[in-house]
């Protein structure tokens, strides 16, 4: 397969087609099942290319310690223990069948992130077509290995790391099984400021790892992911949840559904709108080709008269003479009566020749 190319659930990605929009779930079903399939629902209702979750329990991603390197200080979190974010904001692993199974029902990809082995078997047991390793598990290479044993797409965020550590992750998961991958670019702070985007590193992140590249966007609308696409981005994931006014550990970040609606169709008219570099009259311009600037004859000139600036100028519409004939036309005389309004033609003037 094309290295600049994959597949999940037989959608292509890659830089000639259309870009994969993923739409986050994340912790924002605030702790119930039938909000988190009214997500999955109204996720799909925007017309994204797949729904992801995040897989772990707060045993799993962390300690219940008081100590103070588990206390989340400042930003949206402040005050709260790792542990206390982590038991808000997870998806229990008995509601995976339900979602993978509603997703189905309507036709949308589902895959999630995992956080640990545990969470990789049960993605697995649920025939889970792709993962997602998440920026602050990417250096987690025995993860990063596992999960690429299963052998299939992996899309990996690279927030916060280094080139070294890239470049560690993706050996890592060549080396053990993983033929499909694409690399997002991330900015791990939530919000992330616009200015911070930095979507330069989408292409450049192509270039040096050879695979599809993209965006996992924390920033507020649409704007830095556009510009991505219009940088080579095969890939856009965004936070998403139904009403930000409802709360939940992303809400403060994440798109309502309207909105989501907004960045799929942004994004995707973005990557139409790069189209093939040329220099030649497209079809559609055929219409507006005789409303281009022409010769014409702006007074009435008699026979013999010669030509000068004030009987024949360039304007609208286009079926006259080039203008560059101008200089040709200029000290010629009439060869006839010549009535304003007339578009210029060679047979009007003496001695121009075709």
């Amino acid at each position: 397969m094309n290295p600049q190319e994959i597949q999940i659930s037989g959608r292509s990605i890659g830089p000639e087609h259309p870009p994969y929009v993923i739409c986050e779930l994340s912790g924002n079903h605030n702790g119930s099942l039938d909000r988190a399939l009214q997500m999955i629902d109204a996720a799909a209702a925007t017309g994204c290319d797949a729904i992801k979750l995040q897989t772990y329990t707060p045993d799993t991603i962390t300690l219940d310690s008081d100590r103070p390197e588990f206390q989340v200080r400042g930003g949206l979190w402040d005050g709260q223990s790792l542990y206390q974010l982590y038991a808000q904001a997870y998806t229990p692993f008995e509601w995976h069948a339900p979602l993978f199974e509603r997703a189905r029902e309507l036709g949308v990809t589902l895959f999630s992130s995992p956080f640990d082995p545990t969470a990789v078997d049960l993605l697995e047991a649920l025939d889970t077509p792709a993962y997602k390793i998440a920026s602050f598990e990417l250096i987690d290479l025995p993860l990063v290995a596992y999960v690429a044993s299963k052998r299939k797409p992996i899309i990996m965020s690279t927030g916060m790391a280094t080139h070294g550590e890239i470049r560690a992750a993706v050996e890592t998961a060549r080396n053990h099984g993983c033929k499909e991958l694409v690399l997002l670019h991330c900015v791990s702070s939530y919000p992330a400021q616009v200015a911070d985007a930095n979507v330069r590193t989408v292409p450049a992140l192509a270039s040096e790892f050879g695979c599809p590249t993209g965006l996992s966007d924390h920033t507020f609308g649409t704007a830095a992911s556009v510009a991505a696409i219009a940088l080579g981005a095969c890939v856009i994931e965004k936070h998403f949840t139904l009403a930000r006014a409802d709360g939940g550990p992303d809400a403060g970040f994440s798109m309502e559904p309207d909105e989501f609606r907004q960045l799929v169709q942004d994004c995707r008219h973005a990557h139409q709108a790069l189209g093939q570099a040329h220099f030649r009259t497209l079809e559609s311009e055929q219409g507006s080709l005789q409303f281009r600037r022409s010769l014409y004859v702006v007074r009435d000139t008699a026979r013999g008269e010669a030509l000068t600036e004030a009987h024949v100028r360039s304007i609208r519409p286009g079926l006259g003479l080039h203008p560059a004939r101008l200089w040709d036309v200029l000290g010629r005389p009439a060869s006839r009566d010549l009535v304003r309004g007339e578009p210029l033609a060679v047979g009007m003037v003496e001695g121009l020749e075709g």
